[in-house]
């Protein structure tokens, strides 16, 4: 049997011979972390201060040689001393270790310059012990950086732009074969695994055109970005809160080198650290056929096996292998949910974030209530055919299938009108999933982890489209949507206006934002809540967006509206806050992904919402910690804070959301559309039985 194992993907070799040149914690003694104050504004920033602490005390004539070990210098502070206030989250952080002075650069051989954490100078005889400040600063080679584990070394790089170190495109399973499940994969003891640069995605419909990144059917890799290397032999703290990203795409697309997912700003601002994963995709990943041996839930069986490679090595790279926070959005959502609702899965993890899971009708239905492989099997009979493979029966058909195209398989066919769809169902497989849906009723088993849940405010617009008639009830039966239940009764009203096509558009996308997402996001929250599934539920929407660039359907609906004064868009006028709107903001990356500024608006909201993305990851609470606030200087945060209250976990007596805005919008608000939710026969109550 072949063994699909990413040996090609990583560069590696059974004799130490760079990783003698590269530096590790335990090559330099110490910790090793980058401290900065992270402002999200990228090459807009005006505070360049960055630095690398060495939190072992050394003296200072060995401290300048460990700095050189980096590939740069002691810390200056003649160039940046106004800008040190970010060192003040040493002594909130570190007081372990009594963190408070800190050798830098100084010209004396005798009483030697150290700072302290409030940004004063100081001086201290050159023999005296103190934990150092490196500039975080050299070319690509000299900021290579390597840990080890498994007897095993995994070389990355030190950033400077985004103050974290980074691992890209480790594999973390092996395939045994195609329609196998994978198997935790270790870094082979005595490798040297060169993870400077993101492996293929996993092979999908995108694969193959101009311009695309590599694809591989060999694809099961995670990227990490951390802001602090642990010296194993003498860790001197607590890892890192973990949190590992999964990304959308249907269960047909997306990637873990998504640069929209980069997670250097999120573990810089954030203090975690951050993974994205690859796991496999449409038929390839998800495939499930009745009378074979194929059941289907291979991508989801792959997060599975991520989260245990994820247990056994991230304390190396700086994170605590007890605090693991799983978050996606879209399919990612769902496939968190899947997690949860996973006896083989729902222990790996202590925190989860689910934004905007599809589920309810259309195209929204299979997300969250699974297939059986029966059902599964129906729907994929025609793509099998199309691939060649039926009339054969049983394991010949797998037989044929495992020697198919993978690109045909995944939906890039030569045939003139392909009319089968791909596999992208979760499946009831007995095994990974044992129930149709995520248990949430009285009897469902009790977890003491908090979750966080919610949608964008019109996250169904992308769903649907311009009418191209003017029938109403023809154009919401088309969609899938109960016509007769929605016209007759009051509450969707007919929305104003001339245009009758943004009319019907507008009553579209809200019944397909609360058919598709709202209703049962909110039901989930409440009858989690009502019956103590999970430890506390936090409940949100968006009221702003962003739309990530490569992904806005029926433009301009998802942009704000250019105006004279907001050249770049006016996210203050009305327009639709739409799927995918939240990313940017989520991970902090509008400013690296190339989009303008459109008000004075966009980063603070991004850091206010960044700070409680990662507040939920360290905490199991989405409220930032104020004296965490203040020790970052993260004074935008903390006045938002302030505006706009504490996050409340949802009480079933009286449940509420948080509304997610600026300049006084966001606040704590009722659960929405609830009468809307029953006349589509998705009540509060939907999911408690």
């Amino acid at each position: 049997m072949a063994i699909l194992v990413g040996l090609l993907t990583i560069s590696l070799t059974l004799l130490f011979s760079t990783a003698t040149v590269v530096p590790t914690p335990q090559s330099i003694g110490s910790d090793l972390s980058i401290i900065t104050h992270n402002d999200l504004y990228g090459n807009l920033t005006t505070r360049h201060a960055a630095s690398i602490l060495l939190s072992t005390s050394f003296n200072y004539s060995v401290a300048t040689s460990k700095c050189a070990a980096l590939g740069t210098k002691l810390w200056d502070p003649q160039r940046h001393l106004e800008d040190l206030t970010f060192l003040r989250y040493l002594d909130y952080a570190n007081a372990a270790y009594k963190a408070g002075v800190y050798w830098v650069s100084s010209n004396s051989t005798t009483n030697c310059t150290a700072v302290t954490a409030h940004a004063e100078l100081a001086y201290y005889p050159c023999e005296t012990y103190l934990p150092v400040l490196c500039f975080n600063a050299g070319n690509d080679r000299d900021r290579q950086v390597a840990i080890a584990t498994n007897n095993a070394r995994i070389i990355g790089l030190r950033e400077r732009s985004s103050s974290s170190f980074r691992f890209l495109g480790i594999t973390y399973a092996s395939i045994p074969a195609r329609f196998a499940h994978s198997t935790y994969y270790p870094p082979p003891p005595g490798s040297n695994i060169t993870a400077l640069d993101y492996s293929p995605q996993c092979i999908q419909s995108g694969c193959g055109v101009q311009g695309t990144p590599d694809c591989a059917e060999d694809c099961l890799t995670l990227n990490i970005w951390t802001p602090h290397l642990p010296n194993v032999d003498n860790a001197t703290r607590k890892g890192k809160a973990v949190m590992v990203w999964i990304h959308g795409g249907g269960f047909t697309g997306g990637a873990a080198s998504d640069t929209t997912f980069d997670g250097s700003a999120m573990a810089s601002r954030g203090d975690v650290v951050l993974v994205t994963i690859n796991y496999r995709l449409s038929t390839l990943g998800f495939l499930a056929l009745s009378n074979t041996s194929l059941t289907g839930n291979y991508g989801l069986h792959d997060q599975s096996v991520a989260l245990d490679w994820l247990r056994a090595h991230v304390e190396d790279f700086g994170g605590d292998k007890d605090r693991i926070t799983v978050f996606g959005q879209s399919a990612g959502a769902a496939s968190v949910r899947a997690l949860l609702a996973s006896p083989q899965a729902r222990n790996k993890v202590c925190g989860a974030i689910m934004m905007s899971t599809p589920q309810g009708v259309e195209y929204a239905s299979t997300f969250s209530r699974y297939l059986t492989i029966e059902e599964a099997t129906n729907r994929t009979a025609a793509a099998i055919a199309e691939v060649g493979c039926t009339p054969l029966k049983g394991e010949d058909t797998v037989a044929c299938l495992r020697k198919a195209d993978p690109l045909a398989l995944v939906g890039i066919r030569n045939v003139s009108q392909p009319s089968g769809t791909v596999a992208r169902y979760p499946v009831v497989d007995g095994i990974f999933l044992t129930n149709a849906t995520l248990p949430l009723g009285p009897t469902a088993p009790r977890f003491n982890i908090p979750i966080m849940s919610g949608i964008m405010r019109d996250d169904g617009s992308p769903f649907t489209s311009y009418p191209t008639w003017s029938n109403v009830s023809a154009v919401l039966s088309s969609q899938g949507f109960p016509a007769s239940a929605i016209l007759s009764s009051n509450s969707f009203p007919f929305p104003e206006g001339a245009n009758s096509t943004l009319r019907i558009f507008n009553l579209t996308s809200r019944v397909a934002t609360d058919v598709m997402f709202r209703c049962l996001a909110q039901s989930t929250a409440y009858t989690a809540a009502k019956n103590g599934v999970f430890k506390s539920v936090y409940s949100y929407e968006f009221d702003r967006a962003y739309q990530i660039e490569d992904w806005s359907p029926n433009p301009p609906a998802c942009e704000a509206p250019v105006t004279e004064v907001y050249p770049f868009g006016d996210p203050n006028a009305p327009f639709y806050k739409c799927h995918s709107g939240e990313l940017l903001s989520v991970f902090g990356n509008t400013i690296p992904q190339g989009r303008p500024l459109r008000d004075d608006d966009d980063i603070p909201f991004s850091q206010f919402i960044v700070d409680t993305w990662t507040a939920f990851a360290r905490t199991g609470n989405p409220t930032p910690d104020e004296a965490f606030l203040m020790a970052r200087g993260f004074t935008n945060t903390s006045k938002m804070v302030k505006t706009t209250g504490i996050w409340e976990p949802v009480n079933a007596a009286k449940p509420m959301l948080k509304v997610l805005d600026v300049r006084g919008r966001g606040k704590m608000e009722e659960f929405r559309e609830g009468a809307q939710c029953e006349v589509l026969g998705q009540r509060l109550d939907y999911y408690d039985s």
